[in-house]
């Protein structure tokens, strides 16, 4: 028996049975329409990166301006109390099937890996939200996934189709105004939370711009000079990173393509794996390839991998790889710098793109588009760097550790804190929405105990 079929079993007498589509009066497909105009006709498009996780909105600040053809635009255009629900993309921590709730008043449409849903009338769009979240939680989402190359596509009738019991549109939304209440706590906790791990953040930033490029802070970046250059000690002369590094590029794949012949399956490394400072590796896809190609891309223990563009914030950002992965290949858009052991420890090179020195470089030198900013290899290896000798440099990254070190336990204790904050939100809204408790006489402190989220 599914977990939804057990609560539908103890749901409220008085709550229909049916299914998920019955609370839906249409779903339809996103448009991602074509690039912005010169004029006032501009619209925001939807993605699930513009998805406000924690409070489940739609959130527009940072939504892409698109020109929609107006016929087309009177079809997907969003109105207030319409839902936006991701059907493509997701990953292996993130699955794809996330819904929020459009509240904006200016013009918006979803993007075309969305789609729209339109509650129906005797339906309370904030309930709505809940009933997908809580879907969310309890699998069924997961359970329409189809899974192709490297992106999960959502099967919308087959979510759709799933069993659910609900009550009148009175009881939703006191259900709702509960949640909204309710879960409003605990943002408020969550925010603060996420207030001091990038408190935390900012000083381990701040900790290696001042051993690595002592000075750098007092002046700040963002001019695209180095003004702090000049009082670096004597033994640390700067040199362009061509001079001590070679860079190998990676390859995109071609998924229209079939791969036949010699070929070889290997790990694919994308720049989503590279952070500042570390790597993810629990979301790395297999790709097939002619050997060929692999042996060209195969990255090396030692490497330093660098993105290519993204945010603006991303570029360049670096971090080692360990061999966490065999034989494992990397993208187009992430390139693997090999220094010269002899003069060039790859752990302070990852380092010196953390620092005020390394953000000023790549933030000024990089190519910005409307929303995306991208370097090159010949920016990379033009990026300047103080030089010191192999065993200062070794020195500096062990004395960066050391301060990093204090903050990690702080930062693993927040991160626990959110993330039982965010077992507790589930719980409480998949609670609420299943009928296990009474709104009306409840004050959500107590009433997730013995619940599963």
């Amino acid at each position: 028996m599914t977990g939804t079929e057990q609560w539908l079993g103890s749901a409220p007498a008085h709550w229909t049975r049916g299914r998920l589509k019955d609370l839906i009066a249409s779903s339809s497909n996103g448009t991602w329409g074509s690039d912005p105009v010169e004029n006032d006709q501009n619209v925001r498009c939807i993605r699930a990166a513009d998805f406000d996780r924690v409070s489940r909105r739609a959130e527009l600040s940072n939504a892409p301006l698109r020109y929609v053809e107006p016929s087309s635009l009177r079809q997907h255009l969003l109105r207030p109390g319409d839902l936006v629900l991701e059907k493509s993309g997701g990953g292996e921590k993130q699955p794809v099937g996330m819904a929020v709730l459009f509240t904006g008043t200016d013009a918006a449409v979803t993007s075309n890996f969305c789609a729209r849903i339109k509650p129906s009338v005797n339906v309370d769009s904030r309930f709505l939200n809940y009933v997908f979240a809580a879907a969310y939680g309890q699998g069924l989402t997961q359970a329409a996934i189809k899974q192709t190359t490297g992106i999960q596509n959502l099967d919308i009738g087959a979510l759709l189709a799933s069993r659910w019991a609900f009550p009148e549109k009175e009881e939703q939304c006191r259900i709702a105004d509960f949640l909204d209440a309710e879960t409003a706590r605990i943002h408020q906790l969550m925010r603060a939370r996420d207030a001091q791990v990038t408190a935390l953040t900012k000083r381990d930033y701040a900790s290696i711009s001042e051993v690595l490029v002592p000075g750098s802070l007092a002046h700040g970046a963002g001019t695209g000079t180095f003004p702090w250059l000049p009082e670096l000690p004597e033994s640390r002369p700067l040199v362009k990173l061509g001079y001590v590094c070679r860079i190998q590029n990676g390859f995109t794949v071609d998924g229209k393509r079939d791969v036949t012949g010699d070929v070889v399956t290997r790990p694919y490394l994308r720049v989503a794996n590279v952070q500042a400072g570390h790597l993810t590796l629990d979301s790395v896809t297999e790709i097939t390839v002619p050997r060929a190609v692999a042996e060209r891309s195969t990255l090396r223990v030692g490497d330093v991998l660098m993105t290519e563009g993204g945010d603006l914030d991303k570029l360049g950002r670096g971090a080692v790889w360990n061999g966490e992965l065999t034989e494992c290949l990397h993208q187009n858009h992430v390139f693997a710098l090999r220094p010269e052991t002899t003069v060039l420890d790859g752990r302070y090179l990852a380092l010196m793109t953390q620092t005020v020195h390394g953000r000023c470089y790549f933030e000024s030198t990089g190519t910005r588009t409307t929303n995306l900013a991208s370097t090159n290899s010949s920016k990379i290896l033009g990026f300047p760097i103080p030089l010191p000798s192999l065993n200062v440099q070794r020195a500096l990254v062990s004395q960066v550790h050391q301060e990093l070190q204090k903050t990690a336990t702080i930062r693993a204790l927040l991160n626990q804190q959110l993330a039982l904050m965010a077992e507790r939100r589930q719980a409480l809204i998949t609670a609420a929405v299943t009928g296990q408790f009474d709104v009306s006489t409840a004050s959500g402190r107590n009433v997730t105990e013995g619940v599963s989220a």
